[in-house]
């Protein structure tokens, strides 16, 4: 049974996923920082935290919206070593992302863990490394899917063509769900890289790398926020 998903987001938004660069106190720290920052541009933010940190960023925050960086598709009882879903939930995760090039999953187990997140009651981010697989997922029905090519994480960079490739990928998943939200992430490595996205057609972009390897986190943190609230600001009034 499907429980009532009060998850909502506001366009345009920001994912961050700290992955395992940061834990504990230095995570918290971060995710109170993007706290701030989704009060001060009005931009809202993913934080797709550690499962041991999900508990004391969610104590720590009041604005940003925190995500487990994964799931299985299990219920209360046996599972030794298995993420259970209402743990996300009674920690104070409010979503979980799914299908990470580092994490992959099957159409089968993401079709099961998109509905146990469901009964739960947690929103789902599912990643998409191309188009084809935007289209499959899109008909799953998650809340947003996160398109990026595996190529482009943790070391790529963005080119034009990268950009021309968001109208396609876009077209591609709302022919099968018009209203799905789509993140373009991957190989964001900076405030540009951010702002041209979301002017290209993005719903939001996101970083992990760019900010955590960044010479000053915080600071490039600041910079990506305020380009996606600039950004859009402007693609409005086109």
């Amino acid at each position: 049974m499907k429980m009532k998903n009060d998850f909502k987001i506001r366009k345009p938004f920001f994912e961050i996923g700290p992955k395992t660069y940061l834990y504990g106190k230095e995570a918290v720290e971060l995710a109170v920082e993007a706290d701030k920052l989704c009060e001060k541009y009005k931009v809202d933010i993913i934080f797709s935290a550690q499962y041991t940190d999900i508990e004391p960023i969610s104590r720590a925050t009041k604005y940003i919206k925190i995500f487990a960086q994964h799931m299985d598709p299990i219920y209360p009882g046996r599972g030794v070593g298995a993420v259970l879903p209402e743990a996300l939930k009674a920690a104070g995760a409010v979503g979980v992302l799914l299908n990470h090039s580092e994490k992959p999953l099957t159409m089968e187990a993401l079709t099961q863990s998109i509905k146990r997140a469901d009964e739960v009651g947690l929103a789902t981010l599912v990643c998409a490394g191309s188009s084809g697989e935007g289209a499959a997922i899109a008909s799953l029905n998650p809340d947003i899917i996160l398109a990026e090519s595996p190529a482009l994480i943790g070391k790529g960079a963005r080119g034009p063509q990268d950009m021309e490739e968001i109208e396609r990928i876009n077209h591609a998943i709302h022919q099968v769900n018009p209203n799905m939200l789509i993140l373009h992430g991957a190989g964001i490595s900076d405030e540009k890289d951010v702002y041209e996205i979301i002017r290209a057609g993005a719903d939001a972009t996101g970083s992990t790398s760019g900010i955590i390897k960044a010479e000053k986190p915080l600071e490039m943190m600041e910079k990506m926020i305020a380009s996606v609230a600039e950004a859009w600001k402007i693609r409005k009034k086109e």
